[in-house]
């Protein structure tokens, strides 16, 4: 993930010298983790790479305005959110979309070494239990831990409060580790 001073280099770059070599590390950093995003609301990952296409073709079109921009990271899970329901909106599929009712598919493009020492087992628990959890909680766990939001962000994303993020992400590793534990657990043998 680039930090955040990174970002705000880039979206420099960007607004007043027409970067492109900015605008394409911006893209490649961004891409899969908004490809993934714009997925859970459309469910479709052609779609959601159009969608994530759209978003970067309009942050090119509109990079003289980037300067107005506070927070980058958070203006393109914004924007990504706003052109898939968009989209979703014309093929009339649905007037409302509610974040209960998104599916979201956690395969993730990201390795760190924590996983590589989780065994195939204990990895499937794992990815059953974040599979199983509610839709918010899914999203909300999605965006802290594998795309690295602040709470904050995932607020404004979201459009919902920091507190519900709290009690969501609580929920969450409350349910992942409860299924995590149980597989842990050895069966107590029975006295004869």
């Amino acid at each position: 993930m680039l930090p955040a001073n990174n970002i705000q280099e880039l979206q420099r770059r960007i607004s007043l010298h027409d970067d492109e070599s900015a605008y394409k590390e911006l893209f490649l950093h961004f891409y899969e983790p908004l490809v993934q995003f714009a997925g859970s609301f459309v469910r479709s990952a052609q779609i959601a790479e159009e969608v994530v296409s759209d978003v970067f073709i309009n942050i090119w079109q509109g990079r003289r305005r980037l300067t107005e921009v506070n927070n980058l990271r958070v203006y393109l899970y914004v924007s990504t959110k706003n052109v898939a329901l968009k989209y979703l909106m014309q093929q009339q599929k649905k007037n409302a979309l509610s974040l209960d009712a998104l599916e979201l598919d956690m395969e993730s493009p990201h390795y760190n070494p924590e996983e590589q020492l989780i065994s195939a087992e204990l990895l499937a628990k794992f990815e059953q239990a974040v599979s199983d959890l509610p839709p918010r909680c899914k999203i909300i766990f999605k965006l802290i831990k594998e795309d690295g939001l602040r709470y904050k962000e995932i607020a404004e994303i979201l459009d919902i409060s920091v507190k519900t993020i709290d009690n969501q992400l609580a929920i969450a590793l409350a349910r992942i580790a409860r299924a995590i534990n149980t597989s842990l657990k050895k069966p107590q043998r029975l006295q004869p």
